[in-house]
């Protein structure tokens, strides 16, 4: 049985993985999402600082035997925002109306479902120090993560690769008998022993002289070694899935990253290339731990004692999962 997650690592983690807030310039919002208490210093920074922590819990019988209980934690999450002279800059009562409506929508929206995360490249590119990173290769063979022969994606093809909106980024190559590959980074963000299941889906397709097809697989850190490959085969968009519900700790390296490949199921002939095809590409993970979780309630706040002033929003959320006193389901 996975070990349960902590309720603030988990909503920390959901709102991190699906906030997006655009400044009125056009340019996405540099947020910081932590436990514990605001820094002033770090909203030099940052556009906003939003901080989890939790109030209390308490326990509630759910059967007349008292064998069924509801576990329920009351979490406090604030967000901070201050007004800042720097060109680009939304007001802090701007910024803070703008975080809230992206709070309510998340929790509301992700209510039955706050234990899954979903991790995807929008935002991201290259050179910046992001979790998740895209590579492309061509070889004879299947590349291990750790090959020098794969290449990071630039700027505008990360782009590319933002949503499912057939603007593709494609691999072209043709070396005789030889593959057009990409390479999938995901960082998890939980500790492994809280994963209960890992969903990776590739969408695109491939080309080649001896047909149309792909081919994905997940890198098993401890076989060292590509495992549980499937195939497509149309010429054109379609979602290749590979669903790890076992074993899953075999596929969560050290650093807690989960590598996917992709590939033409055929080669090239030297003549004609094999071409790769990617319009979007996402992980996603469910964790053990919460099954629900609700606004409870929230208020504006403005905190006077220096300046600049801060403009907080202070919400109340309540999360909760059922308990069995012979196990969690």
């Amino acid at each position: 049985m996975s070990e349960l997650e902590d309720a603030v690592d988990t909503l920390i983690r959901l709102i991190s993985s699906r906030i997006r807030v655009v400044k009125d310039n056009g340019s996405l919002a540099s947020l910081l999402i932590t436990e514990g208490n605001y820094d002033r210093e770090l909203l030099k920074e940052y556009d906003c600082q939003i901080c989890l922590s939790m109030m209390e819990g308490f326990d509630q019988r759910v059967s007349g035997d008292g064998r069924l209980r509801k576990e329920v934690a009351l979490i406090k999450c604030s967000s901070f925002a201050a007004d800042k002279t720097a060109p680009g800059s939304d007001a802090g009562k701007v910024m803070r109306n703008k975080i809230a409506t992206q709070v309510k929508a998340i929790i509301r929206e992700n209510r039955n479902l706050p234990y899954q995360t979903v991790y995807n490249f929008y935002g991201l590119g290259y050179p910046s120090g992001d979790p998740h990173k895209a590579f492309d290769a061509g070889a004879s063979s299947e590349l291990v993560p750790s090959s020098s022969s794969w290449n990071e994606l630039s700027v505008a093809n990360y782009q590319k690769l933002w949503s499912s909106d057939d603007i593709r980024h494609s691999k072209s190559h043709s070396v005789n008998n030889q593959y057009a590959m990409m390479l999938f980074k995901f960082k998890l963000g939980s500790r492994e022993q809280c994963v209960k299941k890992i969903v990776l889906s590739f969408e695109g397709y491939g080309t080649a002289p001896a047909g149309n097809g792909i081919t994905i697989k997940v890198w098993n850190h401890v076989a060292g070694a590509w495992q549980q490959a499937q195939t497509g085969s149309d010429s054109g968009d379609e979602t290749i899935t590979i669903t790890l519900s076992a074993s899953w700790p075999d596929f969560i390296d050290a650093n807690g990253y989960v590598w996917l490949l992709a590939k033409t199921t055929n080669p090239s002939n030297g003549s004609t290339p094999a071409i790769l095809y990617c319009d979007f590409v996402q992980c996603t993970i469910q964790v053990a731990g919460i099954t629900h979780c609700d606004i409870q309630s929230f208020k504006n706040v403005l905190v006077t004692d220096f300046k600049p002033y801060l403009h907080s929003t202070e919400f109340v959320l309540r999360a909760w999962f059922i308990v069995n006193v012979s196990g969690v389901f």
